[in-house]
């Protein structure tokens, strides 16, 4: 048998050469097929292209040729019934779902009638058939889902709240109480939205992520919002009549969000002594606390975690955290006492790869604090020769050149740091290494050089790092041009320099000296974000928002604009307390610095300040 396709109409010709009459037949036949499945698809993309163009009259002649040609495809059913309501021609919808009904008995059709006749202003047959619909939901639950959904594509939200809160019940179906969640955020029933969520979560722990983002945007830091009372009530009910410990994580949770450490903490207790599974818990407060200089809450959190573990590594994170802790809490009086907290806990656990970060705290210590670098250069001399993995050597390598570096002892930081890069290649510690080498070069005025190093960094697998060199190149190369001294740009390495050397106000007097003596040149806007950024740190918050405002005044046409509005918004967000301020600065980098890396975090934060000041609004009324 020879078969021979001509594909130059639209369609296929076929000709066949064959005795068989039945072989004929059953060629043309399936050859048909295909060419109808052709048209078919041809005719569906024209009429979905016209029904979103809102050309509803030629979609509804294709749609009417499709339905004719596939009786049984309720898509097409579903989609000229739309067309031909926004035609206005009710009649012509209501004989058509009767046909399909007699057809069918598909329930979504009575939604489809009953949003008919509510077209047209018939309420009572509209409620007719939105009861049918209940009805049948009621009678055959697994028809609940399909019944829900057309009642929230009609946006009738009462109605399928009410299909799904069937379906819950006849099939303890927990999954459904996702799009009841969603249903109850429209209608802005925040109780049950929360109640919802909660519920779908309990039995899906693994979107429990997902439920607590979406919490944040309610919740705020006033345990007396509304919205903090409404979620506490909801979870401290469902405590008292379900034991198990997921209601305990979520009023941790809450806790946490309020800045109650103590109560978060007590929770975490309460799950632990529960279950004695795992300590990360109380471990997660305690570092949130710390943030938080809730100091006391810290150190009974880390003091609870040596008394309940059992596993050496853990006790002795929580020991050095104790020991931080401390470093943070006292002045230089207790510091000797501390050294000698430290050399105990060392001679306990040794040189090793697993008290690394009790190594690197020691040395953090005596080199920063106790003002013993001598001794902790000593330290990490003699260690780095102890028998230890490449990467916890590096680790100390790295804190040495630091040192060395605030000493302005350059060349030998440099060695330690080109060391660390050669040595453990590829790695993220590797290209940190190579970035504080960089650095160390722009410090010294050896622009071209660093200048070479950060180019290559900018492809950093590490994209903290490549935002660093990046930021660090474009400086270098925006501003060491226009004075063949390079005198500005030398004078900001050595303020920056100064800043590194925890050196405050001789940084900030070098900085003002290069705005009053440069004050044309290009490089002013960073030194005064530099300075805005020293008196944060120094906690002089209202003197750096100062600094900030002049920034997005001054040069709101400048590549740091940007930086200066969020830096001001999470200063009102946080510590100045002035939420309107911060919502009119997230929304400068919404709308105007649309490519900005703030973007996305700054939506986040307006859309979360917006919500609570909807709410504290809304309680007022």
């Amino acid at each position: 048998m020879t078969v021979l396709i001509d594909t130059r109409d639209s369609c296929l010709t076929i000709i066949i050469f064959t005795k068989s009459i039945a072989m004929k037949l059953w060629i043309y036949s399936l050859f048909g097929l295909f060419c109808l499945s052709i048209q078919a698809q041809t005719d569906l993309d024209l009429a979905e292209s016209y029904y979103d163009k809102g050309k509803f009259k030629k979609a509804l002649h294709l749609y009417k040729k499709l339905q004719s040609t596939q009786p049984n495809n309720s898509k097409h059913s579903f989609r000229l019934i739309k067309i031909l309501q926004e035609l206005e021609q009710f009649k012509a919808v209501d004989s058509l779902i009767s046909s399909q009904l007699n057809r069918t008995n598909n329930p979504q059709l009575l939604v489809e009638m009953g949003y008919n006749y509510q077209l047209q202003n018939q309420f009572e047959a509209a409620q007719d058939y939105y009861t049918q619909a209940l009805n049948r939901a009621r009678e055959t639950p697994a028809n609940s889902y399909s019944i829900a959904i057309k009642f929230e594509e009609r946006s009738l939200v009462d109605q399928a709240i009410e299909v799904y809160k069937l379906a819950i019940e006849s099939t303890q179906n927990n999954s459904y109480e996702y799009r009841l969640a969603g249903l109850y955020a429209i209608k802005q029933d925040l109780e049950n939205m929360f109640l919802s969520y909660l519920n779908f979560t309990a039995y899906n722990p693994n979107y429990k992520n997902q439920t607590l983002q979406l919490f944040s945007d309610y919740i705020s830091d006033n345990p007396n919002a509304e919205y903090n009372r409404l979620l506490k009530k909801i979870i401290l009910k469902k405590s008292q009549t379900n034991a198990d410990i997921y209601w305990n994580q979520m009023l941790s949770w809450l806790y946490v969000q309020e800045k109650d450490y103590k109560k978060a903490l007590l929770q975490q207790k309460a799950i632990f002594l529960r279950e004695r599974n795992s300590l990360q818990g109380i471990s997660e407060v305690a570092l949130l606390a710390k943030r938080a200089k809730s100091y006391e809450i810290t150190s009974e959190a880390f003091k609870f975690i040596i008394e309940q573990s059992q596993e050496p590594k853990l006790i002795l994170e929580a020991n050095r955290q104790l020991l931080v802790l401390e470093v943070m809490r006292f002045e230089a009086p207790e510091y000797k006492r501390i050294a000698s907290d430290y050399k105990a806990l060392l001679e306990l656990y040794g040189v090793n790869d697993n008290s690394i970060e009790l190594q690197l705290s020691y040395v953090e210590f005596l080199a920063f604090h106790y003002n013993k670098k001598g001794t902790a250069i000593s330290f990490l001399k003699q260690n780095i020769k102890a028998n230890m993995s490449k990467f916890a050597l590096a680790r100390l390598k790295l804190k040495l050149a630091d040192i060395l570096l605030t000493q302005e002892q350059f060349n030998r930081a440099l060695v330690f740091y080109t060391q660390v890069h050669s040595q453990i290649k590829n790695s993220t510690l590797a290209q940190e290494a190579r970035f504080k080498a960089a650095k160390t070069s722009f410090y010294k005025g050896d622009f071209n050089w660093a200048e070479s190093q950060l180019k290559v960094l900018k492809s950093s697998t590490s994209q903290l790092i490549a935002n660093d060199a990046l930021d660090l190149q474009l400086l270098i190369t925006d501003h060491k041009f226009g004075d063949s001294l390079q005198t500005p740009l030398k004078l900001y390495a050595k303020a920056d320099f100064l800043n590194f050397q925890n050196k405050p106000k001789e940084s900030f007097e070098v900085l003002d000296t290069l705005i009053m003596v440069h004050s044309k040149h290009p490089i002013v806007d960073q030194a005064l974000m530099l300075q805005a950024q020293i008196l944060e740190s120094q906690e002089e918050h209202e003197a750096a928002a100062a600094k900030y405002y002049i920034v997005i005044q001054d040069f709101s046409n400048e590549i740091l604009a940007d930086d200066a509005y969020f830096a001001l918004a999470e200063l009102y967000r946080t510590v100045l307390n002035d939420s309107s301020k911060a919502q009119l600065y997230y929304e400068k980098i919404i709308f105007e610095y649309q490519d900005s890396i703030y973007a996305v975090d700054s939506k986040k934060q307006y859309r979360r300040l917006k919500s609570q000041s909807e709410n504290t609004l809304n309680t007022n009324l």
